[in-house]
């Protein structure tokens, strides 16, 4: 998933950014409400964590206007204080759920996956093709029912090509979605980890699942 982080203090900010990104999650990061809004308007992204209380743009005056624009991605909101009028006036604005801080990041997690099926209606904790599968809440992989260890980057990348299978997926659309950030054509960051993953999923089985499409990416070949 690809989430977008709007909060203030750089300490907070960063606690959340390393937890999400464990996960093998994209995670971009911004300190002031304006931002926040034109990373939302600029770029797509699964769910948006979002502190109420924001230099520039507070977080509910961003989350009206992107309810306003019709931008629908699912958000959390974050709020140090316990006023129940504003939590209530966050809902009624069309946030998807709300933290008190401080707050477990294992929690933010959980419910971040919860909203993000919520919108989706994506209820499949379990994605597979052929003999391979992989369990989105568990965090494992087997394949012919040998289990397969993978680090966080390869699990999301496999996550998303499972997401896609057939589908011819470029290196852009592949570096945007697992590393969360804009593709440099001079780097191999993507052919690296796929070559990781394919040691992992395809050397010692048959048939073998990732195609490489020629001046394009790749592909997770069909059942």
């Amino acid at each position: 998933m690809r989430i977008l982080v709007v909060e203030d203090e750089k300490k907070v900010a960063g606690l959340i950014s390393a937890g999400l990104t464990e996960q093998g999650w994209a995670v971009e990061v911004c300190h002031n409400g304006d931002e926040g809004l034109l990373l939302a308007n600029e770029h797509t992204f699964d769910a948006m964590v979002l502190d109420v209380m924001l230099p520039g743009r507070d977080g509910l005056s961003l989350l009206r206007k992107l309810r306003s624009q019709r931008n629908t991605v699912p958000v959390i909101l974050l709020t140090a204080r316990g006023d129940v009028n504003e939590r209530v006036e966050g809902l009624e604005l069309g946030a998807d759920d709300y933290m008190p801080k401080p707050f477990s990041v294992v929690e933010l997690v959980a419910r971040l996956r919860a909203i993000v099926r919520r919108h989706t209606g994506d209820t499949l904790s379990v994605l597979s093709h052929g003999d391979l599968s992989l369990n989105l809440h568990q965090r494992t992989v087997r394949r012919a029912g040998t289990d397969i260890d993978l680090t966080a980057r390869e699990f999301a990348l496999l996550e998303t090509f499972l997401s896609s299978p057939g589908r011819v997926l470029s290196r852009t659309f592949l570096c945007q979605r697992v590393w969360g950030y804009q593709f440099d054509p001079e780097t191999n960051v993507v052919d690296v980890a796929v070559q990781r993953l394919r040691r992992k999923i395809d050397d010692d089985f048959t048939p073998k699942l990732i195609q490489t499409v020629r001046g394009v990416g790749y592909s997770l070949a069909s059942e």
